[in-house]
This record gives C-alpha cells, structure tokens and sequence, in this order.
C-alpha cells in the first residue's frame, strides 16, 4: 500500500477517534412557541334582532369660547378643516390687554416701592422703640401701615396675574386634534366671554346615540355586538358595541344608550341618521355566540366541551369549560364559557393546553 495512502487512512481513524470522544451537544430545552389561529368572538347567535333608530355624533365633541370678551383679530380655520391639538383657531386684538399688563406691572411696580418704605419706617421704629424714644403707639402705627403695604403688593401681583392670563387668552387653540363642525365668528366682531365661537369633533372615533325602551334595558351588557347601517352610504354595515347605557328613562319611558363604531368608511359623518340592529335574548332566555366547531375541545366528565382562549397580558392560553346548546353550519351556540370580545384558538385545539405560552398567528 503506498505510503501516502496510509497516512490518509490514519489520519482519518484519529478524527474518527476524537469526534467518538466529544460529549454530544445537550437537547434544546426551550419550549417552543405555538402561534394559533384567532377567533374572536362576536357574532350572537339565537337572539332576536331589533333595530332603533340614531344619530351619528363624535366621540369626543367640544363647543370653544373665548375665555374673555373682544374684538376678534384673525380667524384661521373654516368649517370642516382638520386641526392639530395646540393649533390656533382665532385670535382677539390683543392691544387692550397689553394695556392692561402694563398697567398692572406699574401698579406692582409702585405698591413694591410703598412696601419698601414702610419697612424701613418700620425697622427705624422699632430700634427708636427698643431705645424708649418713641411711645408704643408710633411701633403699631408702623407696622399697620407695613402689614397694609404688603397687602396691597400681594392685590397687584394678583391683578397682573390675571392681566397675563386675560392677554395670554385672546389665542384661542384646539384642545385637541380634530375636524371644525362649525364656525361662527368672523374677524372684526365682537365676540362675548363664554359665546361658542367654534365646535370642534374628535376625527375618527364616531358614535351612535340612540335610545330604547326601559323594558328592554336590562338584556342590554356593555360590550354587546352591535350593527350600524347609515342608509345615505353603500355598503355601510359596520360594526359596533355598546359603550354606555343610561341610568334613568326619559320620554316615553325610553333609556339613552350609546353605541361606538368600530370600523366605520371615512365618509360617516356626526349628525347623519343611523339604524341599530341590537340582539336581544331569544326564546331560551339566553343569548349565545357562534364558536367554530373546529376551536371546540372534546369535553369530559366536567363539562360537554372547552375552548382556549387567549390571555393577552400573560401570552397564555386558558382552557375554559362552555355549554353548547345548538349550532349551524360549522359553528357552534355557546351559552355559557365565552363573551363579546374573547380570542380563542380556532384550529389545532388538540395540542394545546391549559396555561400554554403561544402567539398569535401573524404577530
């Protein structure tokens, strides 16, 4: 056998050796992540429908006044403009107040030199009186008029205060970012303290106020699904939730109740007519959600089924017992174990567990 062939045959008997020697490498401990499909539960099932009548409004709304009386200088908007928190709506001539500024510092300004005075007659009084020159109605008499000088200072800090407030006034901004629904100030005018001169509505986050009858108030949750159709746009059957319900009836023995839009077009606008479909508890005396089949845990001897839902605070799924009762298509009605707004698995429910760290897919 020739020499080098040798050589190569050893060579690779030692690393054949060694590698038979190295400690195999330790397992990957690390539990993998389990990324499951959402379902989020919505849709009512088994409940009669009713629709009422509403109307549009803007979430966040506010009517915006000058907090002083004058002569409007500049108006910078119009109706229907969008607007920045902190942007400048109008302004007021601001001459008489810088009048008043500066009338306020020279009353400060004199009340300061006044105070100075009477502490030193003070301070020369009291070392006269210390001495026994002077009688103990000349010390009071001194400090009556320090303790009087000092507070007519104290009354002109607080009146050129006030002017700077007045002055700093006459700017009149959005307190928030939003669209101007109205406009009713005009430069050159005098507008009145407290007159609404502007009403502005938050952008994008619209309501429904409607109301409905106090007897059917109490089948009503905050959170329960709702649909909104504005008849003026196609198409629009958005989605929403009750947000408030009132505490006390009104005309016609009728509760106000408000009712958020989740996912209205950008062409709804506050002030349009809208028609509510609220579900309301069907025969049974219960109202259910649709759930897919396929997010359904066989059940046990505890419960007839269990669904995971999705603890978005610990990234967790929890395994939750439910009672289905009926269902359509590939969906089941559960009565009891599942709300508006839960996340559950929707596929793959034999591999998960109760407590099991996951993600959802696509995050």
């Amino acid at each position: 056998m020739p020499v080098r062939f040798t050589r190569i045959i050893a060579s690779l008997t030692a690393a054949l050796a060694l590698a038979g020697c190295e400690e195999p490498s330790p397992p990957d401990t690390a539990e993998r992540i389990r990324a499951i499909k959402p379902y989020i539960v919505t849709e009512p099932a088994g409940a009669v429908v009713r629709r009422y009548s509403g109307t549009v409004a803007a979430s966040d709304t506010s009517a915006l006044s000058f907090a002083v009386s004058g002569t409007v200088q500049t108006v910078t908007v119009k109706q229907g403009v969008r607007v920045t928190p902190g942007q400048v709506l109008a302004t007021l001539d601001p001459k008489p107040f810088e009048l008043d500024v500066q009338a306020a510092q020279s009353q400060l300004a004199t009340a300061k030199a006044t105070r100075d005075n009477k502490k030193v007659d003070l301070d020369r009084q009291r070392q006269l009186f210390t001495k026994g020159w002077v009688a103990k109605a000349a010390l009071d008499q001194a400090i009556a008029a320090h303790d009087a000088a000092e507070g007519e200072l104290n009354l002109a800090r607080s009146r050129l205060g006030t002017a700077e407030r007045d002055l700093a006034n006459t700017r009149l901004t959005a307190p928030f970012g939003g669209v101007i629904a109205s406009r009713n100030v005009d430069p050159f005018t005098e507008t009145s303290r407290g007159t609404a001169v502007f009403q502005i509505n938050s952008e994008g986050a619209l309501e429904v106020d409607l109301s409905i009858p106090d007897s059917a108030v109490g089948q009503l949750t905050i959170g329960l699904p709702v649909t909104v159709e504005i008849s003026t746009i196609a198409g629009c059957g958005c989605s929403g939730r009750i947000t408030e319900i009132g505490t006390a009836a009104g005309s016609a023995n009728a509760v106000d109740i408000t009712a958020s839009i989740l996912d209205g077009p950008p062409e709804i606008l506050p002030g349009m007519a809208a028609e509510v479909s609220v579900p309301f508890a069907g025969t049974n005396g219960k109202r259910g959600f649709l759930v897919p089949l396929v997010a359904i845990a066989p059940g046990d001897g505890t419960a007839n089924g269990y669904v995971f839902k999705f603890d978005s605070a610990s990234g967790a799924v929890r395994k939750t017992a439910i009672t289905g009762v009926k269902g359509r298509d590939n969906f089941i009605e559960i009565t009891d174990g599942v709300n508006a707004g839960d996340i559950i698995a929707a596929a793959g429910v034999s591999f998960l567990r109760d407590g099991q760290k996951v993600k959802l897919l696509g995050q």
